[in-house]
């Protein structure tokens, strides 16, 4: 429920502020969630209700119609969820999450700071590790929902979140920085880093799907380690964006000429199953 109840905040949001992206802030989602979500209630209504431009948003005749309701529905549903969760007890409990490195840094702080501002007792339990660590937790019920990357085992329930570019990594120095996009081709032509989580190294597909034969030089764990070795000259590398956020590492990011991405998403043995803290927190992600 709360999922079609955020298109509506979303909503109204944008329009108290003028600005989806300044929503997107005030909401703690991406710019591209929040446009999602008004898009997904434009659908379900049948007609435009903002009108987009340089200068923000304004209404358009039909979401001066729907504004009133929404507002109220809005109200009105922050009341039945506030009663929802006393009678439930979710003021209190613990969310148990499996994760890897970069969704640990890059999501989960953003995420649990904005759930905490509604539910500030809510205790958590990070687990970090591989793909394949985080598939075992979660059949085992160490964790109750996991990030992987998608497609995960058939019997887990998933949600998929985004797709996450695949970029090639280079030393300051090296020849292709010059390039517009590095060739695929390139990766078995230079000294190769490869970031391998477990069984399922990510860049196999690459090397798959361009009939390529990996032949790395070094072959390492930590995503944070390839790129420190890629500072160093020892050789090129491909990761996936959402690792290479805020780095201040000496190192130049470029495209690959063949596009390549891997699907997050966050999988569970029975969502029907999970906590309501949990089901509550998953809300959080479905348009982050």
């Amino acid at each position: 429920m709360e999922q079609n109840i955020l298109k509506y905040k979303a909503f109204v949001t944008a329009v108290n502020v003028g600005s989806i992206s300044e929503a997107a802030r005030i909401l703690n989602y991406s710019q591209s969630g929040i446009s999602r979500m008004i898009s997904d209630l434009e659908n379900e209504c049948g007609s435009v209700l903002l009108e987009r431009g340089k200068q923000g948003v304004c209404l358009t005749s039909s979401g001066v119609e729907i504004l009133p309701y929404a507002e109220r529905l809005c109200r009105e549903f922050d009341k039945i969820q506030m009663k929802i969760d006393d009678m439930n007890g979710i003021q209190s409990g613990t969310i148990r999450i499996g994760t890897f490195s970069s969704v640990a840094t890059h999501w989960l702080p953003n995420i649990i700071a904005e759930f905490e501002k509604r539910y500030p007792n809510i205790e958590y339990e990070l687990l970090l590790g591989d793909y394949e660590e985080t598939e075992k937790w979660i059949a085992e019920g160490r964790v109750d929902f996991g990030f992987l990357r998608l497609p995960t085992k058939k019997a887990f329930d998933t949600v998929e979140l985004e797709k996450d570019e695949q970029m090639a990594v280079l030393p300051e120095n090296h020849p292709l920085t010059k390039a517009d996009k590095v060739p695929v081709t390139a990766l078995t032509e230079y000294p190769f880093i490869m970031l391998e989580k477990g069984v399922k190294a990510e860049i196999t597909d690459i090397f798959v799907k361009n009939n390529l034969v990996p032949k790395p030089k070094y072959t390492t764990f930590d995503d944070y380690a390839v790129m420190a070795m890629v500072e160093k000259g020892l050789g090129i590398a491909v990761l996936p964006n959402l690792i290479l956020k805020e780095t201040n590492r000496n190192i130049v990011i470029k495209q690959l000429d063949v596009p390549a991405y891997r699907t997050i998403g966050v999988a569970m043995k029975n969502k029907k199953e999970l906590s309501l803290a949990a089901k509550r927190f998953l809300d959080f992600l479905s348009y982050r």
